[in-house]
């Protein structure tokens, strides 16, 4: 039904396009969509040529809503040069809202590094992300059995623009596919489906396709992540992961038999996973790994000048709908993190998002505790976040420590950033735990020494 309300909206769409879709089209658009892990990756490449006699500042990117709900990321550069002289430029993209927008159509606004004028073109490639975009179908599977996700998208770009010629490729992880959409000229080669080349598509052009296909990788969702980066001026920063992680894929049907999941990997339990890989930084010290019952000895740590890698186990492999919560921990040196800007300020450069490797987190909070006495505190980052100031009481504290929380939702490798955490401090705060310590063991010694020499007798010797 969905579907053919969007080929309903195309004549409608066309009164209702915007005065800067009439400037520009699209000369020639390439899409692949990478399909070969839970996570949906899709690459476009666009020359967008302006038509009209003004120059124009930006362009809009379309999405549909069923898309605008799990996207996670969008990036646009521009491209300059040719094959190896090849310079890519970032761009500033931005959600934006649209008047009369047909069938609730979300749009991204990508800003042109200098405006474009009248007959210049410019070559464009952007990347967007989406998660839990991919439908187990059948929605629950036995141990033995491999995992079936349906995707559904469009054979044509979705665009307020005409677009003169585009093809769209689909990227599956096996040659397993059960069926996909037949949109003339469509054909498949191996793990590749290949849609077009289409000439001269309408602006909000559709044509909805269904790709059924086999897809075992690990469905790793972290559904919540609190990552808690305590600062210390004496010397070290430490860091504690606290994970709520789940089997994303079809739900797990019937008995499990740990003698055929042993015995034969490759075929019971194929879409399951038992190993993780966590990307910690480098110098990693103090590395622990434990749950609620307590320590786990399978893990494997690997440090290195650019990073360390921590490869661990779960107490139990984990099929579809299956839960496990764990707690990763450690040390790294101060001095490699911990810097003073120009203004006298200090700031903390660290990494956003998750360790784990080609993991979903459905909610991720970052709490930065800053030391004692410290103020103004601030966070720099490159993409949007909801932020919050809250309080932390620790042994020797007096009036708490200010906690900076970042949080955000629908997280992805790409996140993976540094961001920064600046405030004031000065440093005669660092000599309060010690001089409370001086003055606690003073006293003891004050009060011992009266007491030794106090004479509390009543009767006269």
């Amino acid at each position: 039904m969905a579907a053919r309300i969007w080929i309903f909206s195309v004549a409608v769409a066309l009164f209702l396009s915007f005065s800067s879709a009439q400037d520009l089209q699209i000369v020639n658009a390439e899409r692949r969509i990478d399909l070969s892990s839970h996570i949906v990756k899709a690459f476009f490449t666009l020359k967008v040529e302006n038509i009209g006699k003004d120059p124009a500042a930006d362009m809009l990117l379309a999405f549909p809503p069923t898309q605008i709900k799990h996207l996670s990321m969008v990036q646009a550069m521009a491209i300059t040069g040719k094959k190896k002289k090849k310079t890519y430029l970032p761009l500033d993209v931005k959600p934006t809202e649209q008047p009369d927008a047909p069938n609730d159509t979300g749009y991204f606004l990508v800003s042109f590094a200098t405006p474009l004028t009248p007959g210049e073109t410019v070559t464009l490639e952007v990347l967007y992300i989406l998660t839990h975009s991919l439908e187990p179908f059948p929605s629950e599977i036995a141990q033995s059995e491999s995992q079936l996700v349906y995707y559904r998208d469009s054979a044509v770009i979705l665009s307020p623009y005409h677009i003169k010629q585009q093809t769209t490729f689909f990227k599956t992880p096996s040659a397993r596919v059960e069926s996909f959409t037949n949109v003339e000229p469509a054909n498949r080669a191996g793990k590749e489906i290949k849609y077009g080349p289409y000439e001269d598509r309408a602006p909000y052009s559709y044509a909805p396709v269904n790709v059924h296909f086999e897809n075992n990788s690990p469905f790793a969702v972290v559904e919540e992540l609190v990552r808690e980066i305590e600062i210390s001026h004496w010397g070290s920063l430490q860091i504690t992961e606290n994970y709520r992680l789940t089997h994303g894929g079809a739900r797990h049907k019937g008995v499990f038999s740990r003698v055929d999941y042993q015995s034969r990997r490759s075929i019971s339990g194929s879409s399951s996973f038992n190993a993780l890989l966590a990307v910690l930084p480098p110098k990693v010290n103090s590395v622990y790994y434990r749950d609620d019952i307590g320590n786990i000895s399978t893990s494997h740590l690997r440090t290195g000048f650019k990073k360390s890698e921590l490869e661990f186990e779960p107490r139990y492999p984990l099929f579809g709908g299956w839960r496990a919560t764990f707690i990763i921990g450690y040390r790294v040196p101060l001095e490699d993190y911990l810097f003073e800007a120009p203004d006298g300020r200090r700031y903390l450069n660290f990494t956003f998002g998750c360790p784990l490797v080609e993991t979903i987190v459905n909610k991720l909070t970052i709490k930065v505790v800053l030391p004692e006495g410290s103020k103004d505190p601030s966070a720099v980052l490159p993409f949007t976040v909801n932020q919050d100031l809250q309080v932390k009481y620790s042994y020797l504290d007096i009036v708490g420590r200010t906690v900076v929380v970042l949080q955000k939702d629908n997280v992805v490798p790409t996140h993976n950033v540094p961001f920064q955490v600046y405030y004031t401090f000065k440093p005669i705060y660092m000599l309060a735990e010690p001089f409370m310590l001086v003055s606690a063991f003073f006293f003891v010694f004050v009060a011992s020494l009266a007491y030794v020499h106090i004479d509390l007798n009543i009767v006269k010797k």
